[in-house]
């Protein structure tokens, strides 16, 4: 008895794709709204996606993961000549720069932590000396009520 081989399909359905890289077809629609993502219509006029596409949503399931908006997944997708299969150096390209915001988010998160065990010990949250809830005061001279936590 010959043994078969297992058809390559060139194209997959949302389903398909949903399953493979364990999205939800409805975000993959979202991807494609936002333009990380393309589909082709059939004769049928339902999706079908190329093979590529699976490693376009793991990039962005990564990217997701360490705190990576869309709208900047979607600018490195962009740049990218239409119809370019993401290669080991785009990928090489993206991933350091996403480092180095992970890095940056990484040290103000410690610089957080540092801080909010004075919070902790003392308990007040003086708007005078808290360093958390008004850190060096930069936006007092704006006047009274909320002010940002992070300087931008």
């Amino acid at each position: 008895m010959e043994k078969k081989t297992p058809r390559f399909k060139p194209l997959l359905s949302p389903g398909e794709v949903a399953k493979r890289s364990g999205v939800a077809v409805s975000a993959l629609h979202f991807y494609e709204s936002k333009g990380l993502i393309k589909s082709r219509r059939n004769s049928g006029n339902q999706r079908r996606y190329t093979r590529d596409v699976l490693r376009n949503v793991a990039i962005i399931k990564i990217a997701q993961r360490i705190g990576i908006p869309l709208a900047t997944i979607g600018e490195e997708f962009g740049v990218l000549p239409d119809g370019h299969k993401i290669n080991k150096n785009d990928w090489k390209k993206m991933s350091s720069q996403w480092r180095e915001e992970l890095d940056r988010r990484i040290n103000m998160l410690t610089a957080l932590r540092d801080e909010l065990d004075g919070c902790i010990g003392c308990g007040c949250l003086s708007g005078a000396d808290c360093p958390l809830r008004n850190p060096g005061d930069k936006l007092g001279e704006e006047g009274t009520g909320a002010r940002l936590l992070e300087d931008d």
